[in-house]
């Protein structure tokens, strides 16, 4: 594969301090360090209502989304000044099994209350709803912070193969070399498609995610890459892969 003509890079995994508490920088701040790290775009995941949010979790409903969404406005905002996209997405949490979702807004989200009681059944049904994609994020991990490995691809749309932070080079946590191939071994069994992004939560940019040969104007680009048949590659920034999960390019010296 000519993987030359792939110029076009998006952080798919991506944390503030408005969101989330493990997060160390601001949503601008972060926007700014994607930009210089070279990405076309990014999507903000904070951690939700079920996981390490850093938003009162006692806060009414519609409050609570629209204090969750700072980071992701204020990096737009600081995107729309320096020429980088950013969509909102969330990690969604059940017990420290996580999922990563894509293609709802924060008004979608505050118009839908019962998103916060739903079961992961229940949340793929409400997110197909909305038109949204749902992806089981580092599905192997395992921490402290995690009672068991859990894994759910009957109700993911994808599974998030490709972790930078399990094996990035500048990574100092959730270090493992076979975490990622076994998600993207629990993909093939499924027939799932493959995704990959940094996880990041400062502004220490891995260079992980999805790179694809043409720009994407949106969310719904960005699940129609995944969800269809053309070619796409992944990368953890210190190597490439195609859509597969096959290493095509290690990129350290």
């Amino acid at each position: 594969m000519d993987i030359s003509r792939f110029k076009h890079k998006y952080e798919t995994h991506l944390h503030t301090s408005e969101g989330s508490a493990c997060g160390r920088c601001t949503g601008a701040e972060m926007a700014i360090a994607a930009k210089e790290a070279g990405f076309d775009g990014i999507f903000v995941t904070d951690h939700g209502w079920g996981g390490n949010t850093a938003v009162d979790r006692s806060l009414p409903w519609r409050e609570w989304v629209s204090r969750f969404a700072l980071g992701y406005e204020h990096a737009r905002e600081t995107g729309d000044k320096i020429g980088l996209k950013v969509w909102f997405g969330y990690e969604s949490g059940y017990d420290a099994t996580e999922f990563l979702i894509y293609g709802i807004t924060p008004e979608w989200m505050a118009d839908h209350p019962e998103l916060h009681d739903a079961t992961i059944p229940e949340q793929l049904q409400i997110i197909h709803g909305g038109g949204g994609m749902v992806i089981q994020a580092h599905p192997f991990r395992e921490e402290d912070y995690i009672p068991e490995v859990r894994l759910f691809p009957q109700y993911a749309d994808g599974i998030e193969g490709i972790n930078a932070t399990h094996t990035n080079h500048l990574s100092k946590s959730h270090k493992s070399n076979v975490w990622n191939p076994q998600a993207i071994k629990l993909a093939h069994e499924y027939g799932l498609p493959i995704t990959a992004g940094s996880d990041v939560h400062s502004t220490v940019m891995f260079g992980g995610g999805v790179i694809a040969d043409h720009p994407l104007t949106g969310p719904q680009d960005y699940i129609d890459l995944i969800l269809g048949d053309e070619p796409y590659l992944l990368t953890d920034g210190d190597s490439i892969f195609d859509r597969d999960g096959n290493e095509l390019r290690n990129l350290r010296p």
